[in-house]
């Protein structure tokens, strides 16, 4: 890439500051002061340096978030506060986005990255991609209701869902379940316990694909990927 774009995406200033960088000769390219930003490079295996200090150039980022209720799950909106306001600017940068949604009232497990392909392959109903809930619900979840989300359920539009793996956590006027789906439809929890006469009170994302949400962090917190839930997680999605 050229070098002026490496270093604005990394944080070193606008592409007329870096102008100032390279003419000053403090940005080098293996050691060699370069003041050309149409200068291509390879981060990767190169060693690019401002003022001595090297730049540490990576192409994407993994956030791992527990999403806040009241938040949406979207790169911006004019009126309502996004999960891309909770992180830190230093990660607009790689202007990232949240993989898949969660309403507006939902909390929970919601990564965040810049990495399209990685985020299309989690999504894809083709890869059956898991994702569970926990949820309480105004109403009495039976075993008719675990064996009629096994069948699948026809939602409110004609829609019958792909088959869902419920479990009763508790059963009586609120009941408390977790329920694991493979594909992500509109509202698709609520409109299921819909389908059976149910209504969702409190929904959070405990988990998607392999990885769990991580219970140290509270709502509205966020930290990177480890380089093993990071390779789960691509061992998962390439299946």
């Amino acid at each position: 890439m050229r070098l002026d774009k490496l270093l604005s995406n990394m944080g070193y200033g606008s592409r007329k500051e870096m102008k100032k960088w390279l003419k000053s000769g403090s940005v080098t390219v293996d050691g060699k002061p370069v003041k050309d930003g149409k200068h291509q490079v390879n981060p990767e295996k190169q060693t690019v340096s401002v003022n001595g200090e090297e730049v540490h150039y990576r192409e994407f980022i993994y956030l791992m978030m527990n999403k806040p209720q009241g938040v949406i799950s979207a790169t911006e909106d004019g009126m309502h506060e996004t999960v891309i306001d909770l992180i830190d600017p230093e990660y607009h940068l790689f202007e990232p986005f949240p993989v898949g949604r969660l309403d507006k009232d939902t909390e929970g497990f919601l990564l965040l990255t810049n990495d399209g392909g990685l985020s299309h392959d989690l999504l894809s109903p083709k890869k059956h991609v898991a994702k569970t809930y926990f949820a309480r619900i105004n109403g009495t979840v039976t075993e008719d209701d675990i064996k009629a989300f096994k069948e699948g359920v026809t939602l409110d539009d004609g829609y019958k869902t792909k088959p869902g793996e419920l479990v009763i956590l508790s059963a009586g006027e609120t009941s408390e379940i977790e329920l694991t789906i493979t594909e992500g439809k509109f509202h698709q929890v609520k409109r299921m316990f819909q389908a059976v006469g149910k209504e969702v009170t409190f929904l959070k994302r405990r988990s998607m694909g392999p990885l769990e949400l991580d219970q140290n962090l509270d709502p509205g917190e966020y930290r990177e990927l480890t380089v093993e839930e990071l390779t789960q997680l691509k061992n998962r999605s390439s299946k």
